[in-house]
């Protein structure tokens, strides 16, 4: 497996990126490593009061790590990451 750049990562774009490398994940790999919904409680721990939308970053990253569009995640995916990431059904 190539360890892929984050920008060359499917449904990360330039403000998912740099929010990533803010809290020290640069690559594919340590993406993965630390999954989905662990990056997305770090996100949402460093910044406070913005809104990051479930869509553009919880689902994004496991799409991200999945290698498929965040929409075609079955929502059973998308119910276990929620309730990963500590958020409702």
């Amino acid at each position: 497996m190539k360890n892929k750049p984050l920008s060359a990562l499917q449904n990360i774009g330039k403000t998912v990126a740099s929010r990533l490398h803010d809290i020290g994940i640069t690559s594919e790999e340590e993406l993965k490593r630390l999954d989905a919904a662990k990056a997305y409680k770090w996100l949402s721990e460093r910044n406070p009061g913005k809104h990051l939308p479930v869509c553009y970053y919880l689902y994004s990253l496991e799409g991200a790590i999945q290698n498929k569009h965040w929409d075609a995640l079955s929502e059973k995916e998308k119910t276990k990451l929620r309730l990963a990431a500590g958020l409702s059904k």
